[in-house]
């Protein structure tokens, strides 16, 4: 029984971290469902986000600390939605006013809301990373993952051998974390797995709803390809990275 309990309470843990993401998703079902006056979809959805940040900050659930951090990745993710809808990876096909080549700004949101929830669940869970490798390391390993996001397109993709990597310069690390008073720990690379994968699945729901459209959807819906959790998997090792270097510099300043 103490078992279940400990399981229902990190289960609560994270869905609290994950207010924000449930937040988008269900606005992006609710504009799907019912056509809002006014203004087009799009931008809507850049205007529920912006309250919805604004609201995390005022009720204090979100740190001004944390905004800093998820700003960061708003632009981070903008950057590579505006260069994946230019190599027509997918699209946004839909009309609205505030989009930056063919991009609107809400999707910047989404790569957001991954780093709201890192966020949250590294404070809620009282997350400690441990064997962790040396600063130089983990920063030119995310900017590598970065770049090949774009690179790829143009030479050879290295993905599979920056995941192979990830899993060398990682081997020994554990992230430990706090449930009701107990410590736990696990595998980093294992969390990362979970965590792409999870992604993965809320992709799935997010392109339903028509967040965003791949080629293979234009005519109607159909499943992501299951080679898209490796491209998440990156996505979500750069967010840790960088989330986890940047939790790291700052208690070095305090």
């Amino acid at each position: 029984m103490r078992a279940i309990r400990q399981l229902v309470r990190f289960g609560w843990e994270q869905a609290l971290s994950c207010v924000f993401p449930v937040v988008i998703f269900a606005s992006l079902a609710l504009t799907q469902l019912i056509s809002l006056p006014l203004l087009p979809r799009y931008d809507w959805l850049l205007v529920i986000c912006l309250l919805m940040q604004w609201w995390m900050l005022r009720s204090g659930l979100e740190t001004r600390d944390e905004l800093k951090v998820i700003t960061l990745f708003h632009l981070i993710g903008l950057v590579l939605e505006v260069f994946k809808v230019h190599m027509g990876s997918w699209s946004y096909p839909e009309e609205g006013y505030v989009k930056i080549f063919g991009v609107p700004l809400y999707s910047g949101f989404m790569y957001a809301s991954v780093a709201s929830y890192l966020c949250q669940a590294w404070r809620r869970l009282q997350v400690e990373l441990i064997c962790w490798p040396p600063f130089w390391i983990v920063v030119t390993l995310a900017a590598a993952i970065y770049l090949n996001f774009f690179t790829h397109h143009f030479w050879v993709d290295i993905r599979w051998w920056l995941s192979a990597l990830v899993l060398i310069v990682f081997w020994r690390s554990w992230v430990a974390y706090e449930v009701n008073g107990t410590r736990y720990r696990m595998p980093l690379a294992l969390s990362f797995v979970l965590i792409g994968f999870f992604i993965w699945i809320a992709e799935n729901i997010a392109t339903f709803f028509g967040a965003w459209e791949y080629p293979n959807q234009t005519e109607a819906w159909s499943l992501v390809h299951l080679g898209k959790v490796s491209s998440w998997l990156l996505l979500v090792i750069v967010s840790f990275l960088i989330v986890a270097t940047l939790k790291q510099v700052k208690d070095k300043i305090r």
